[in-house]
């Protein structure tokens, strides 16, 4: 459970990672829009995990490494927003939020128990 101190700060940071992604994202990984959808901060808010979503990129994987690389230069650019209000500007670690694949995976999975549910009740007014 994260106190309301992690919650507030994570919030920021997603705020602010945010604003660096729109203007400054198409320089690392052109033609992909990035979301980041979830920050989890460590109890001393030394360590953020950050996660995202990317939209029109064929490797997900490939993109997750290129802004991995430039994880130093994003953690600049965010000291450079938040200095005023943070003590220590957090190390920067990017997963990729499969949140929406999950929820794809469910959906497909519903409509198939949907679909045998139909079809049997069809076979079963057949009989009748």
């Amino acid at each position: 459970m994260e106190s309301k101190r992690q919650q507030k700060f994570a919030g920021l940071l997603q705020e602010e990672l945010a604003a660096i992604f729109q203007r400054e994202g198409a320089a690392y990984l052109p033609n992909t829009l990035v979301t980041i959808t979830k920050v989890r901060v460590s109890p001393d808010l030394a360590v953020a995990k950050v996660y995202l979503s990317f939209l029109n990129t064929n490797n997900t994987s490939l993109s997750l490494a290129t802004v991995n690389s430039h994880s130093s230069e994003i953690r600049y650019k965010l000291g450079s927003r938040i200095r005023h209000q943070a003590r220590v500007i957090p190390t920067l670690t990017f997963f990729v939020d499969d949140t929406n694949e999950y929820v794809e995976h469910m959906d497909k999975i519903f409509d198939k128990i949907a679909r045998e549910r139909k079809d049997t009740e069809e076979e079963t007014d057949d009989q009748q």
